[in-house]
């Protein structure tokens, strides 16, 4: 005799496993992060060259500027992106 789904009883194994680890500490979840943050700076050093092709506050006739600029935008590209990564990787259900 089989019971069906809505009289089967929970064992206390399945009951005590209620919080799942992050998927950071993981080797995978920290490449994971890793991509995030690499594709965050490939977005943020594309952004600042076609800005500085585009030249719209003339940046590009200074060097140090362009150094600067280029710096600023990779750094707050990449900060971001790893951010949201690891939001996403702690928000993702398996």
């Amino acid at each position: 005799m089989r019971l069906s789904k809505r009289f089967r009883f929970e064992t206390t194994e399945s009951l005590l496993h209620t919080k799942r680890p992050s998927g950071l500490i993981s080797p995978s979840g920290l490449l994971k992060l890793v991509g995030h943050a690499a594709m965050g700076v490939a977005m943020g050093l594309a952004f600042a060259l076609i800005l500085i092709l585009v030249d719209p506050s003339g940046i590009a006739t200074l060097s140090q500027g362009i150094t600067v600029f280029v710096g600023t935008l990779v750094l707050i590209f990449g900060i971001g992106a790893t951010l949201t990564g690891v939001v996403f990787i702690i928000t993702e259900d398996e």
